[in-house]
């Protein structure tokens, strides 16, 4: 059993302390070292330790603390625009203009981040994802002087903790795992599948605090909804042909 994977929380206060240099290479060698599609490696990691460029990108990510306070903000890019260069330079015609070639290299560098989250919670630095690299993807490409053929799919903020929360809930094991094929759900699968995840305290207080019914009116309503969807949506695709990939 991986101890960092079974006792991973989610850290949002970090302490002043910086995390060495030779300890940052060693998470950025992990993400590195990640499977890839055709051993490409189509992603890009930006590694943001400068307090100027951390609060230029902050609007980008609504301004959460973490973003200024973290030692180190990592953005994982989809990357082509060095694969593309790399064949023009060696007589090689780049043909990854398209949306399969962004998915591509979007799948490579998520599972680069959970390398790096992996290996820093390995040496006791506490890590949070944030979505908003997707949400504001065009201004995170204009601080961070991303070419064409260079998309943000994924910022991790990393620090020494000054926080210990709980355990978050995971659904139960049947809930995600199909066996075989995949085997759609009753209405009693999913009364008796988020029976728990509902009645918890804290469930129970966002729904308070919320104003709303149920758990799932949190989410649609409040957390998720179809307005902010389709927003971030249109923008996510006007990045995608800008930096040309559709």
């Amino acid at each position: 059993m991986v101890k960092e994977i079974f006792e991973h929380k989610t850290i949002r206060k970090y302490k002043e302390q910086q995390i060495p240099e030779n300890i940052l290479n060693e998470i950025l060698t992990a993400a590195i070292r990640a499977s890839n599609t055709g051993n490409m490696q189509v992603y890009s990691i930006i590694a943001t330790t400068d307090n100027e460029i951390k609060k230029q990108l902050a609007p980008a990510h609504f301004n959460q603390l973490m973003v200024t306070e973290a030692p180190v903000v990592l953005t994982f890019c989809a990357d082509f625009n060095r694969f593309n260069l790399w064949c023009k330079f060696r007589n090689a015609e780049p043909c990854y203009d398209n949306f399969l070639s962004f998915m591509t290299a979007a799948t490579d560098a998520i599972i680069a981040a959970q390398n790096a989250c992996l290996e820093a919670e390995n040496h006791g630095i506490g890590i949070c994802y944030l979505g908003t690299a997707i949400y504001n993807a065009d201004k995170i490409i204009e601080t961070l002087k991303l070419p064409i053929g260079v998309v943000p799919v994924a910022v991790v903020t990393m620090g020494y903790p000054c926080e210990n929360p709980e355990l978050l809930d995971r659904l139960p094991l049947e809930a995600v795992v199909h066996k075989e094929t995949y085997k759609n759900y009753t209405e009693d699968d999913i009364n008796r599948l988020y029976a728990e995840k509902e009645n918890r305290d804290d469930s129970k207080q966002f729904i308070f605090e919320n104003n709303k019914q149920t758990l799932a009116q949190v989410f649609t309503d409040v957390r998720y909804p179809k307005n902010n969807n389709e927003y971030f949506s249109d923008v996510l695709l006007k990045v995608l042909k800008q930096q040309k990939f559709l």
